[in-house]
């Protein structure tokens, strides 16, 4: 009796936990709506900031175009060096002494505050190799930020997939390789692309690291890699501190919050139909 009243009373919390999450995340998206909703336009989206302090009239599609080679930038740089740090976690060095330096240093780089590497990759790359405050630099920045979170979701997918596979595919005499590149990562791809996904949405919204890297209140964000760009999220602080535009702070903050939304949306759809593949 008691252990059930215990239970009811733990399953209560998390429910009113879960639901508390759901209110203050609605609450945030609907004062956004309510603050900034009105001055989402095609004229905002797709226009240059001007007007006198600048940014209180246009838009904000040089930000958008910035964060978007920022964020794929930095996928480029830190996919594969990430999937090939998973693959080696997951099918060949479980319980290695490399495999447990290596889960040591994943963790604590993801515990690394991101304005340290920003300062880091500020030293070497815009100062030490001559960069400057560009679109490389930001890249780089935000690609050591989402590293170690491609490789745990990553491992985490590869690892979540039926365990029999391997256990058929040796008892066969197939390769490892062979097993993990035509077995393992066709039915862990949903999940790898969801974490990629997760990582992207936690980029998008990274200020700290494009602030001595990359980001520039005004700049075209063509996307060549040495000169700065425009990011949603250097503007939005930008717009705030300065106290340029509240209206178009609010209103860059929606377009920012949908961008994160979307990708965060998307990666928990693919997990879930990773995880309904797997049970299959």
């Amino acid at each position: 009796m008691k252990k059930t009243i215990t239970d009811q009373l733990s399953l209560g919390w998390f429910w009113v936990s879960g639901l508390l999450i759901l209110v203050i995340l609605l609450a945030i998206i609907l004062y956004l709506i309510w603050r900034g909703g009105p001055f989402i336009s095609s004229q905002f989206i797709l226009d240059s900031p001007h007007g006198v302090p600048l940014g209180t009239e246009g838009g904000i599609f040089p930000a958008i175009k910035g964060t978007l080679w920022l964020i794929v930038l930095a996928l480029v740089i830190s996919i594969v060096p990430g999937l090939l740090t998973a693959m080696y976690l997951s099918e060949y060095g479980r319980s290695g002494r490399l495999a447990e330096i290596i889960n040591l240093l994943v963790q604590s780089m993801a515990g690394v505050p991101s304005i340290i590497i920003g300062l880091f990759v500020y030293a070497l790359g815009v100062v030490t190799l001559g960069w400057g405050i560009s679109l490389l630099a930001g890249g780089l920045a935000l690609a050591i930020m989402i590293f170690p979170v491609i490789v745990i979701s990553s491992r985490d997918a590869l690892l979540a997939v039926d365990k029999n596979y391997r256990l058929v595919a040796n008892s066969l005499g197939v390769s490892k390789s062979y097993t993990l590149y035509r077995v393992i990562l066709p039915r862990a791809a949903a999940g790898i692309t969801a974490g990629v996904l997760l990582s992207l949405g936690y980029a998008a919204g990274a200020t700290a690291p494009i602030m001595v890297t990359a980001a520039a209140f005004v700049a075209s964000s063509s996307g060549a890699l040495l000169e700065p760009v425009m990011a949603l999220p250097y503007h939005l602080y930008i717009l705030f501190n300065e106290h340029i535009s509240l209206n178009h702070a609010y209103a860059t903050a929606l377009v920012l919050v949908t961008l994160v939304l979307f990708l965060n949306i998307l990666a928990l759809s693919l997990s879930s139909w990773q995880e309904r593949i797997n049970k299959q």
